[in-house]
């Protein structure tokens, strides 16, 4: 199983977005302190170079998903999804192991 499932519609939206880098870039997908519920998603463009030895990486048609080992352990089974709405659109993160998200839905506790 990958660490994390992505939709065709945040599929299409991550390759529109890394369009706009001129250079080899990997998506790095993690969580820091802070937010609503105490951790929030980070998502970044990051040159391949930067790669960890111990980072997770999925291999897709046109990038690469990475993600550290700390933020391993509360994104495992991760579904990323996008959506254009305009209340409430862009990328929507669907956790199964967050005890309790925001309103927002960018973080989380777990």
């Amino acid at each position: 199983m990958d660490f994390i499932t992505i939709t065709e519609q945040a599929f299409k939206q991550i390759t529109v977005l890394k369009s706009n880098y001129s250079s080899n870039v990997h998506l790095r997908i993690g969580v820091k302190q802070g937010g609503c519920s105490g951790m929030s998603y980070s998502m970044n463009f990051e040159n391949i170079e930067n790669l960890k030895d111990t980072d997770e990486q999925l291999s897709l048609d046109d990038f690469s998903v990475v993600c550290d080992a700390k933020s391993l352990l509360y994104l495992y089974g991760l579904s990323l999804d996008f959506s254009n709405e305009l209340i409430g659109g862009g990328f929507q993160f669907f956790n199964p192991n967050a005890s309790q998200t925001c309103g927002c839905g960018k973080s989380f506790s777990g």
